[in-house]
């Protein structure tokens, strides 16, 4: 293939989408990590930063019954059936990969695979712990929602690529899931700071210098404007699964 042809192709990127709006400001930011991820795999691969260049792609920002809630009780509202709708909208709309901005939502990824298995749905866990071995990184804490821990996402992706899965005490939980629903999800970001901060210094205090994995979309809203946080590493699956997308919507 000559060098004009491979830069024709990758001016035509796939079309791709974003299963968002759990919440809604987290969807947002997803869409603009997205944007920036396209652009550095334009740049890397010496092509123009243009409006023109970057994929079309849609965002389904869907409300969505409580994923935690619908995880600690059965007969509380489910979000299946409004996850599996906006899957099928977006690939409607030509999507032939999708993210899923939420964490917690990915105890549904099988099923929501199974009823749209003409669009790939990626796996946030997996992409993660995929990008830690190649950085070399063998030990990570993992900061989510309790939704997330119960599902053990995380921690069977880690096993599969050879990482330590640290967890936060059960109080460090408890600090973790207010920053999130008293915090960032109610717009309170100087309470979420403080409360992730908290669990942060917590984790590192008992377990040493180790990653920190934000793996819930409102910490990186937040976490990173923390005093206390510029010398720790801080991990976001957010950004990861936006790098992994554009990929797809590359080829």
């Amino acid at each position: 293939m000559s060098g004009a042809a491979h830069k024709d192709s990758s001016a035509s990127p796939s079309t791709v989408g974003i299963l968002a709006g759990m919440g809604p400001a987290a969807g947002v930011d997803f869409a603009r990590l997205f944007v920036r991820a396209s652009e550095r795999w334009l740049r890397s691969h010496g092509h123009p930063v243009q409006d023109q260049a970057f994929p079309e792609h849609w965002i389904a920002q869907v409300p969505v019954s409580d994923r935690t809630q619908a995880l600690q009780d059965p007969a509380a509202p489910q979000p299946l059936e409004g996850l599996a709708g906006a899957l099928q909208r977006l690939g409607m709309l030509g999507a032939r990969a999708v993210a899923m901005s939420c964490n917690t939502a990915h105890a549904w990824h099988g099923a929501l695979q199974s009823r749209v298995p003409g669009v790939e749905l990626l796996h946030i866990a997996r992409e993660t712990a995929a990008e830690l071995q190649r950085r070399g990184i063998r030990r990570a804490a993992l900061l989510a929602t309790q939704g997330t821990y119960r599902m053990g996402l995380y921690e069977q992706a880690f096993a599969a690529h050879g990482i330590e899965c640290v967890l936060p005490s059960e109080q460090a939980r408890k600090w973790l899931m207010e920053g999130i629903y008293e915090g960032v999800k109610a717009g309170n970001m100087p309470l979420a700071r403080s409360r992730f901060a908290d669990a942060c210094q917590q984790v590192l205090g008992l377990h040493g210098d180790v990653a920190l994995v934000m793996a819930c979309t409102e910490i990186p809203l937040a976490l990173p404007d923390a005093p206390q946080a510029g010398g720790w590493t801080l991990i976001d699956p957010s950004d990861i699964l936006a790098t992994a997308l554009a990929r797809r919507a590359y080829g």
